[in-house]
């Protein structure tokens, strides 16, 4: 009787890495392709910061509360394109007036948000305030996208 040796394939630990990296590559060259670059989402992704954004829905009106601090009026742009509310700015660097920053958390440069609405509005009527760094944009909704009572005759 003979005793058969059975070779064991060598396991490398740097093939899942190679393959991860692979992907990496596959992912990152998409990422540099032209179909990319001109789109909406490279152009949201390349802006210096986001702000943050709720939107809330009431019976008459769609409300959306934007946290803007630090910015002037005069630095905030609104649209409303095809069901689309678009805010845009720049919130200008601060230095001090002498010496450097020790540490730096606030965000700064331009940004731009685009939302889709979840309902069609009254374009003509959309109201905008900005107080105390929160914006306010209140879009009443189209007529005929508001509820409707509907009574019941007997008879």
């Amino acid at each position: 009787m003979s005793l058969i040796r059975c070779q064991t394939p060598e396991v490398s630990t740097w093939g899942s890495f190679d393959r991860w990296a692979n992907l990496r590559d596959e992912i990152n060259s998409f990422f540099d392709g032209p179909s990319w670059s001109h789109s909406v989402a490279a152009a949201q992704l390349s802006t210096g910061w986001t702000p943050a954004l709720d939107l809330y829905q009431t019976a008459d009106d769609i409300i959306a509360v934007v946290e803007l601090p630090g910015l002037r009026k005069e630095n905030i742009e609104l649209s409303l394109h095809d069901g689309i509310l678009s805010i845009s700015g720049e919130r200008k660097e601060e230095a001090p007036e002498a010496g450097q920053a020790a540490r730096s958390e606030r965000s700064s440069g331009k940004f731009r948000r685009s939302i889709s609405l979840p309902t069609r509005v009254n374009s003509e009527k959309v109201n905008a305030s900005y107080r105390d760094g929160i914006l306010t944009v209140t879009l009443p909704k189209a007529e005929e996208v508001k509820p409707k009572q509907i009574q019941v005759n007997v008879g």
